[in-house]
């Protein structure tokens, strides 16, 4: 291996590789192949530099391991910086080269160390600020890096400025005038166009017609509730986000309005960062961001846990991983904890969930009470937003913000909802019931405070109203009403109880009815699986009378919290002399707070009420038992919209002026064409009684040349070993470059089990969601980065993963992803015609993992189907073109390693060596 800098000699520490090909061990000067056993012996008896713990735990089957990660130092010395957690990843980071194999990654470990220690010395380390002053503490937590830092860093000559001291105020600002009216014309938003891709770029006509369409949403609206609307379906590679900023720059230019980009996944929220930086400055010349990402409070850090962690909120390796935040936070573009600029390897890193309760979980925030409001990360977004041409945002904050009537500055009034055909999952979820034993504990626990043993800063409803209490009788009283009211809701121990028969209060003795009703009526056979449901339907006098005490006992929490929100509207209007400022903005935090949980016990009086009674053709309701490796985790009642587009059109459009859902797969492709009228009735324009215009832009890319689709027929479904077999074979035809998608967990994780280990040493690595421990975003990260790696996993990889290039050259499906057979699916099935319905799923899931296939004109690859019964009519799903074929595994496989051996050939002529 030789280095492309001058770095110093490699760390005299010894170091440890393990992967799916064996395990190596380098002392002094030598490394040698060892098995597993001797590598946790020695690893338990010496610290041994090694990368990513938990995974080589994993790889060891020793879960204790410890020592010196790599990725820890890195976390250290770089906060807020990319890294892909791998020996690779680590060599692209800090410019060294690569490791030839697996046996030379401990050696690299020991140069990448002295190249990350060797940064402590540099006069030019731009992430010095806090660093002595955060080592002292970690030295104390006795982090294992401590010791071997010391020496190297020096003790600045003055006090450092540490994390609350360095993270700047954010400013009020006057509101923003409501934009102006106009009209853009196609000459200009051709011109703008042009512009944001550059000249000399290939102009596209396809682009160019998507652009214009996409610019008559900001036209002015000329009636009440009727929002201009267009739904536009753009092929991949149309470059449908230049074709929407564009007018969008425009319009928020000229108006002086935000637009607000919504998304579905966070992927698309980073391309769109860096997209936008093409139409607007990273700053205004007053300072201010014209471009801003807003998330749901839950994705940023909160600095008062943070502080509450760092103060010893936290203990052991946790206590560690608060230290490493703090320094991300004093560099941290935005505080936004996931899918920011932390790395998402962190959390894992420490083998701790406690990383996600350093975020506003459960909408706690005390808003100006926090001694860091004023720099408080969440704050900084939403203000910010106001004053922003660009907001870019998700489906879900969106339709909270509407839902919940928060202030007009956050209440978007021009949208475009990319990744548009999440739309209706989105409000499914947004706009959905549930009143479930864990939400009901957490109800318990905001209204009461913490229980007694458990640790935190979390303080119940009447300390943190004490002072408006001691000051308004009428208010004291309400929260007096309410936390004794709470004590009906279930404690901690719930589930135990539950299964012990013993339940304590009203909520625990109806869900004790729930689960033994879903597990007698259960038809699953599921004795060691996961989630059981029944209808809501049929039930016995007993079951409806325990639902209506239990709906009376939310009734006696909801009431009081009604007149003591009566109250501190009262308190605003009066302004008492002590009131500041201040003291405002906490009480009115407050009554944000107390209406979102008033709205959540509504729901949960209407859900219960509706027990026994005649069914509202409006909903479905339903009960179950949440389980998880034969273990129940959550008990508790549903209750979901049949159209859950109704609630969003008259809670979010109707607000709009302007409103765009776009998407490469909006409506589904039948044998016919495009199903138009199936993408207007999930838009929701049907409730407002408005007929959005309509616009296609074809995918540009030559798919006849570009991809086949194979339909192996000879691996019979349930056969493990041979899906495993089939697997193993399409992997080493391809080369790697592999991504593996699973209808279910238990096939996934046997397939991975069978296959990994040959694989791996045939120098074909192989990752798992729900088998590595690893964040998904990190593993489409460390996939991404390594072309001879393949990847399996389920759902949240069929839609939204933008691998381009030679990392994904194979998509495989193991079989037809037909629909979970639901309670809530049975009754939109047969709402929506039956059948039908199922195959516009189907070939919608199908779409979408065909779309991870081909990101760019110069793409090539197979989508392979595992399924020897595969439906003629799904074909359909494909890009019109595309060559589809029925084949033996055989056949597909040399098709495959033809293919590959072609572009080997064709690299190798690019690269001036034909006889490759």
């Amino acid at each position: 291996m030789a280095e492309t800098a001058p770095y110093p000699a490699p760390l005299a520490l010894p170091a440890i590789h393990a992967s799916h090909a064996g395990c190596w061990l380098r002392r002094g000067e030598r490394t040698e192949g060892v098995g597993k056993g001797e590598a946790v012996m020695v690893a338990a008896d010496s610290p041994l530099l090694m990368i990513n713990a938990p995974l080589l735990a994993t790889r060891l089957g020793y879960p204790d391991l410890s020592g010196l990660d790599l990725l820890e130092l890195f976390a250290f010395i770089h906060p807020a910086r990319f890294c892909v957690p791998t020996p690779r990843g680590l060599a692209h980071a800090l410019g060294l080269a690569e490791p030839a194999g697996d046996d030379d990654v401990p050696r690299f470990l020991q140069v990448a160390g002295a190249a990350l220690l060797t940064r402590l010395t540099d006069p030019a380390w731009p992430e010095r600020e806090g660093a002595w002053s955060a080592l002292q503490s970690l030295a104390r937590l006795r982090w294992s890096w401590a010791g071997v830092i010391a020496p190297h860093l020096a003790r600045p000559d003055s006090a450092e400025k540490w994390l609350f001291s360095r993270l700047p105020e954010w400013e009020e600002a006057g509101e923003r005038p409501q934009p102006a009216q106009i009209r853009l014309e196609d000459a200009a938003v051709d011109a703008r166009l042009a512009a944001l891709t550059g000249e000399g770029a290939e102009r596209r006509e396809g682009q160019r017609s998507f652009a214009r369409a996409a610019a008559q949403i900001f036209a002015p609206r000329t009636r009440r509730d009727a929002p201009n609307m267009l739904l536009a379906q753009a092929g991949t590679g149309i470059g449908k986000t230049l074709g929407y900023l564009a007018p969008a720059s425009l319009w928020a230019q000229a108006s002086g309005g935000t637009v607000w980009v919504s998304t579905y996944t966070k992927n698309l929220q980073r391309q769109l960062r860096s997209e936008s930086a093409r139409a607007w400055p990273e700053r205004r010349p007053d300072g201010t961001r014209p471009v801003v990402i807003r998330k749901g409070r839950e994705n940023y850090l909160c600095l008062l846990n943070l502080e509450d962690a760092l103060q010893g909120g936290f203990g052991g390796r946790a206590a560690v991983m608060a230290q490493l935040v703090a320094r991300w936070a004093a560099y941290s573009q935005d505080g936004d904890m996931i899918g920011g600029d932390l790395p998402g390897w962190l959390g894992t890193l420490f083998r701790s969930r406690a990383i996600r309760s350093l975020t506003d979980q459960r909408g706690e925030c005390i808003y100006a009470g926090c001694p860091h409001y004023r720099k408080c990360f969440i704050e900084r977004a939403a203000r910010a937003s106001a004053g922003a041409d660009l907001v870019i945002a998700n489906h879900a904050l969106v339709m909270v913000n509407a839902a919940r009537g928060r202030d007009h500055a956050q209440r978007p009034t021009r949208i475009i909802f990319d990744e548009g055909h999440h739309v209706f999952d989105a409000a499914d979820s947004t706009f959905s019931a549930a009143l479930t034993g864990a939400e009901a504990v957490e109800l318990k626990r905001w209204l009461l405070g913490p229980e007694r043993g458990s640790k935190g800063r979390r303080r119940g409803l009447a300390a943190r109203l004490a002072d408006v209490a001691s000051y308004d009788e009428a208010g004291g009283k309400a929260v007096a009403a309410a936390c004794d009211a709470a004590e009906a809701l279930p404690s901690q121990g719930w589930l135990q109880r539950l299964a012990e028969g013993q339940p304590s209060g009203p909520l625990e003795e109806l869900f004790a009815a729930v689960r033994a009703l879903t597990y007698a009526r259960d038809e699953s056979g599921q004795d060691a699986g996961y989630a059981i449901e029944t209808e809501a339907a049929q039930l016995d006098g007993a079951f409806v009378e325990l639902a209506q005490q239990a709906a009376a006992a939310l009734a006696d929490i909801r009431l009081p919290l009604i007149r003591l929100g009566v109250r501190l509207e009262a308190l605003l209007a009066e302004g008492p002399d002590w009131l500041d400022g201040q003291g405002r903005a906490r009480i009115e935090g407050a009554r944000g707070s107390l209406a979102w949980r008033i709205d959540l016990l509504a729901a949960w009086e209407a859900l219960l009420g509706r027990m026994g009674g005649p069914a509202d053709p409006d909903f479905v309701d339903w009960l179950a038992v949440e389980r998880s490796d034969a273990r129940d985790y959550d008990v508790g009642l549903h209750r979901h919209y049949l159209d859950p587009t109704k609630p969003f059109a008259h809670t979010v459009l109707a607000g709009t002026h302007g409103v765009m859902m776009t998407s490469a797969t909006l409506c589904d492709r039948g044998a016919e064409g495009p199903d138009w009228a199936g993408a207007v009735a999930r838009s929701g324009a049907a409730h407002l009684d408005i007929a959005p215009q309509l616009a296609e832009a074809i995918s540009p890319f030559d798919y006849a040349n570009a991809a086949e689709v194979l339909i192996v027929t000879d691996v019979a479904k349930g056969d493990l070993a041979a899906l495993a077999g089939a697997y193993a074979a399409i992997i080493d035809a391809c080369g790697g470059g592999v991504l593996g998608l699973f209808t279910a967990i238990r096939r996934l994780r046997a397939v991975h089990g069978r296959i990994a280990d040959r694989l791996a040493r045939a120098g074909l690595p192989l990752y798992a969601q729900h088998v590595d421990p690893i964040d998904t975003g990190t593993l489409v990260d460390i996939f991404r980065d390594d072309p001879a790696a393949s990847l399996l996993g389920t759902d949240a990889l069929r839609d939204g993963v933008d691998v381009p290039g030679e990392s994904l050259r194979c998509v495989v499906m193991e079989q037809v992803p037909w629909p979970k057979p639901s309670i809530l699916h049975r009754a939109r099935r047969a709402a929506n015609g039956g059948a039908a319905h199922d195959d516009r799923i189907i070939r919608a899931r199908l779409a979408q993992a065909f779309g991870r296939l081909i990101r760019s004109k110069d793409d090539r690859g197979h989508f392979i189907v595992l399924s020897p019964a595969f439906p003629t009519r799904f074909t359909s799903a494909f890009p019109p073109g595309t060559p589809v074929l029925r084949v033996t595994l055989e056949e597909a496989l040399h098709r495959v390693a033809r293919a590959n051996l072609l572009e080997d050939r064709s690299a190798a002529v690019a690269q001036g060596n034909p006889a490759r």
